[in-house]
């Protein structure tokens, strides 16, 4: 998924009237502005030969482009760059009076729509937003997804049958499953999220009747079966701090982590990141394993690791090796802030520890 970063903008302006509101947004974003060698003035970079080869380039670079012109020139350039709209960027038009700022690609999952909203804000422009969810001021279970940080199987089609029935006037209920998590500070400080439109359900043993789905916000492997079509939504909370010898397989690692997972009832898909001492930092097993699970590889220093070692089991063969008594132990606590889930997997040469994220 793509979510827009405010240090990952590109704004491009076509005119002298685009500079002047570029100038004005950029007193509250740090922006990349482009602008053609004609216009050019300190604090703005010039196109690299043409607007559409600048706009291609930026469109595989950053996670937001702002173009400060006509709605249609903008789609003609942008039109060859589409792939598909969970990773695409998002793309915001703005008019050069700084009259209408209008969501044009990538408004739930890109970001545009929030966006769009906020420029509008900063220029006192009426901002644009299509999207019919939006449109009828009801939440969307794409949003939903990218503000819990989360994912689920088959997430396109989901989002497809979802939103539709929102804007269809079905009711679908939202479960969060606060049980998933192993501490109650754990739990999901719901009111942050935007759930407009969907029924709030408290129990699944007692559903309300006239739901024509349920989303189930969790990070269990598995759910109860229920008469309704039921959607997890799984957000990225887990951790795992891993320590292993050097050469150690890919097969080995991502079975046992696995393994780890299913142990403690983890749908694979609330994996957050994994972790390991800087001296593993080009252990091919593990750069294999974050590509694998589409996951963060996380590094600490020795020196990170021994501020927190006393608080575990310690290793003199892993001290005489690394330099601090025990990894994924500290590892984990340092990705969690101290969250830990149960035991250590030690297998192999390998040890595993989970932990939860906020």
């Amino acid at each position: 998924m793509n979510i827009v970063r405010p240090e990952s903008i590109a704004v491009f302006c076509l005119t002298p009237g685009g500079l002047r509101l570029a100038k004005r947004l950029k007193q509250h974003l740090p922006l990349t502005c482009y602008c053609s060698e004609k216009l050019l003035e300190d604090g703005f970079t010039a196109f690299s030969g043409t607007f559409a080869a600048t706009v291609a380039q930026a469109f595989a670079t950053h996670t937001a482009l702002v173009v400060i012109g006509a709605t249609g020139l903008t789609v003609r350039v942008i039109a060859p760059l589409l792939k598909d709209k969970l990773t695409d960027p998002a793309i915001v038009v703005i008019d050069e009076q700084g009259q209408h700022v209008i969501s044009l690609l990538s408004g739930h999952v890109g970001g545009a729509n929030e966006l769009t909203r906020y420029l509008a804000g900063i220029l006192g422009a009426d901002p644009v937003i299509t999207t019919a969810t939006d449109v009828n001021q009801l939440a969307a279970l794409d949003t939903l997804a990218v503000q819990l940080d989360a994912d689920m199987h088959n997430f396109r089609q989901a989002v497809k049958v979802v939103n539709q029935m929102l804007v269809s006037d079905q009711r679908v209920g939202l479960f969060w499953d606060h049980d998933s998590l192993p501490e109650s500070d754990d739990r999901w400080q719901t009111e942050r999220y935007d759930t407009r439109g969907f029924v709030a359900v408290n129990s699944l043993a007692d559903l309300p009747s006239d739901l024509s789905a349920l989303i189930c916000v969790s990070v269990r492997e598995k759910l109860p079966d229920l008469a309704i079509p039921v959607f997890k939504l799984v957000p990225r909370r887990i951790v795992a701090g891993i320590g292993c010898r050097r050469e150690t397989s890919f097969r080995l690692l991502i079975s046992l982590l696995q393994q780890q997972l299913a142990k403690y009832e983890f749908d694979p898909l609330a994996l957050r990141a994994i972790g390991s001492v800087v001296l593993k930092e080009d252990e091919p097993a593990l750069k294999h394993l974050s590509d694998c699970c589409r996951v963060p590889f996380e590094i600490y220093s020795v020196n990170e690791l021994r501020q927190h070692e006393h608080l575990f089991p310690s290793s003199d063969f892993v001290r005489q090796t690394i330099g601090v008594g025990s990894v994924s132990q500290p590892v984990a606590w340092l990705m969690s802030d101290g969250h830990l889930v149960g035991d250590t997997l030690k297998q192999q040469g390998v040890t595993i520890t989970l932990g939860v994220s906020h």
